[in-house]
C-alpha cells in the first residue's frame, strides 16, 4: 500500500502505478521447451480459472472490448477486405476464401454464451505460455502475469489460445509454414493439466474446448489477415 493507504498511486503525468512482489529464480518462456512446461502452464492458468470460478465476471470492465468476439472480429475482417485500403486484397484471395468458408463456425461459442449454454468467466484472455513464470529449478507453476487483458469471457478461450501457441511447432513468426503444424501430445499434455485443474468447469465447457482450439487460432489468422 501507498503511504496514504491506497493500492495505487498517480504520478504528475495521470499514470497509475502499483507494486508487486518481485518473484525471484523465476522463468518465462516463448517456446515448450519440455512437455512438462506446457503441462505446468496448463496447471496456472486451470488454477487461475478455478479460483475465480465465483467471482462476478460481468462485473468487470472490458478493457479490450469485443476481444475474443468472434462473431465482431469477422464483422472487422470484412469491412477490411471490402475497404481493401492498401489495395492488397487481390494478393491474398486463397486465404480470404479460407477464412469465409468458416465464416459460421466462427461464431459458434459466442452464440453458444448468449443461449446461455456457456457461463460467463472471469478470463485471462491472452493465456501464452510465457504469461506463467515457472521455477527456474524444479519448472514448477509459480503464477500468471500479464494481467490487463483479464476480462469477463469463456472458458474455451483461455483454453484454446494457449493451444494455438503451445502446441504450435514453430515460432508465432516462422516463415516457413511446412514447420507449423499442432501437435497432439501437447493438446492431451495440456488438456489433462487445464481440465484436471480447472474442476469448476461445466460438462458443456468441457465439450466446448477443442472448439476453442481451433476458433482462437482462426480468430488471430483473420486478425492479422485483416491487418
Amino acid at each position: 500500500l501507498t503511504r496514504t493507504g491506497e493500492n495505487y498511486c498517480t504520478d504528475p503525468q495521470g499514470g497509475c502505478w502499483r507494486v508487486f512482489h518481485f518473484i525471484e529464480d523465476a522463468v518465462c518462456l516463448d517456446r515448450v521447451e519440455k512437455p512438462q512446461d506446457f503441462y505446468e502452464s496448463a496447471v496456472a492458468f486451470g488454477s487461475f480459472q478455478r479460483l475465480l470460478a465465483e467471482y462476478p465476471a460481468q462485473t468487470l470492465h472490458e478493457t479490450n472490448p469485443n476481444f475474443h468476439n468472434t462473431i465482431s472480429r469477422f464483422r472487422d475482417f470484412e469491412r477490411a477486405v471490402e475497404r481493401d485500403a492498401c489495395g492488397r486484397a487481390d494478393s491474398v484471395r486463397e486465404e480470404i476464401a479460407f477464412a469465409m468458408a468458416r465464416r459460421e463456425e466462427a461464431g459458434t461459442l459466442v452464440r453458444m454464451q448468449e443461449d446461455g449454454l456457456l457461463p460467463l468467466r472471469v478470463t485471462h484472455n491472452d493465456t501464452k505460455l510465457n504469461n506463467v513464470m515457472l521455477d527456474a529449478a524444479t519448472r514448477k507453476a509459480l503464477c500468471v502475469i500479464d494481467l490487463d487483458t483479464v476480462m469477463p469471457g469463456l472458458a474455451a478461450y483461455d483454453f484454446g489460445d494457449s493451444i494455438r501457441f503451445g502446441a504450435s511447432t514453430a515460432a508465432e513468426d516462422e516463415r516457413d509454414l511446412s514447420k507449423v503444424e499442432m501437435s497432439l501430445q501437447l493438446y492431451e499434455i495440456f488438456a489433462r493439466g487445464y481440465v484436471g485443474t480447472c474442476t469448476s468447469l461445466t460438462p458443456a465447457e468441457r465439450e466446448s474446448l477443442p472448439l476453442g482450439a481451433k476458433l482462437m487460432t482462426l480468430e488471430c489468422g483473420i486478425r492479422f489477415l485483416a491487418d
